[in-house]
């Protein structure tokens, strides 16, 4: 199991919080989320792009580094 951390800019209420959360736990192979305003910690076996390319999809005004 590895740990990912993602930055965040451009989060701003708990509703976009939740919809993080919610789309990176359904992803296969995430055991564990933990998303704040500015970033996220995820745990599994899954790859940072996979992450990104989830969150991409949201199309949420934020900026992930």
């Amino acid at each position: 199991m590895s740990n990912q951390s993602l930055h965040f800019k451009g989060v701003e209420n708990a509703d976009q919080v939740n919809r993080i959360t919610t789309t990176l736990m359904m992803l296969d192979g995430v055991d564990s989320v933990e998303v704040g305003r500015h970033g996220a910690e995820v745990e599994g076996r899954v790859t940072r792009q996979t992450l990104i390319q989830a969150l991409r999809a949201l199309k949420l005004p934020i900026e992930i580094e």
